[in-house]
């Protein structure tokens, strides 16, 4: 984060819980808020923590970016912890976000596959780098076209840092509202980043079983 920025994490809901059981905790996170705390005293008020008021001893699996919104799993013991951490690790779980992207996307679908890196002297941006960066790969579809932006659902097949924002930038169209790719009439056009993890599906640690949890973004009309 740049020095300048000052961290105001909303404050209602608290918690959005979507799921609860003996396992696992299914949040709805809510943009501008960070999944596990900061480096600066400051930053202390994440999800993780809030979580840990209600339900001790739950730990997170995965993250998302402080702007952006959605499905967040944390697991409420350390078998269930490992079991879904590999999950993550190995690709088994199943993702897709809802992203307005400004401009006119004319393909009704299509893939992005760009390697990224830190953009270092300026991170956490990420950038493309084809001789170092580590393989990226995005599946999407138009959902909606819309005057000035286009809705699309993101399918991502790896999950590298700042991923479908970088790739939606690749496309020529960054996503709305997006403080670090976007500029001018694309970040204006929105008081948040355009970007909701909208559905999850996992095996479930007790039952072995695939479970789908979903949620609509605040931005969606």
């Amino acid at each position: 984060m740049s020095e300048d920025f000052i961290y105001n994490p909303p404050l209602e809901p608290r918690l959005n819980i979507l799921h609860r059981d003996g396992d696992i905790i299914v949040l709805n996170k809510p943009s501008g808020l960070l999944t596990v705390p900061g480096k600066h005293e400051d930053h202390r008020d994440c999800l993780e923590a809030r979580v840990n008021e209600a339900h001790s001893g739950a730990t997170i699996v995965h993250r998302l970016d402080m702007d952006t919104s959605g499905l967040v799993i944390m697991a409420r013991n350390l078998d269930a912890h490992r079991f879904l951490s590999r999950q993550f690790e190995t690709r088994k779980t199943e993702k897709t976000y809802i992203a307005d992207l400004w401009g006119q996307v004319t393909e009704d679908q299509g893939s992005v596959d760009a390697p990224l890196i830190c953009d270092w002297p300026n991170r956490p941006k990420q950038m493309v780098c084809h001789e170092r960066g580590k393989r990226a790969l995005t599946h999407w579809q138009v959902i909606q076209r819309f005057d000035t932006f286009t809705r699309v659902a993101f399918t991502p097949v790896t999950g590298r840092s700042h991923q479908l924002r970088v790739h939606a930038c690749v496309m020529g169209h960054p996503i709305l509202g997006d403080r670090f790719y976007g500029e001018g009439a694309s970040l204006a056009a929105s008081e948040r980043l355009r970007l909701h993890a909208y559905k999850l599906t996992i095996l479930h640690p007790n039952t072995g079983l695939a479970q789908s949890f979903s949620c609509e973004p605040d931005f969606w009309g």
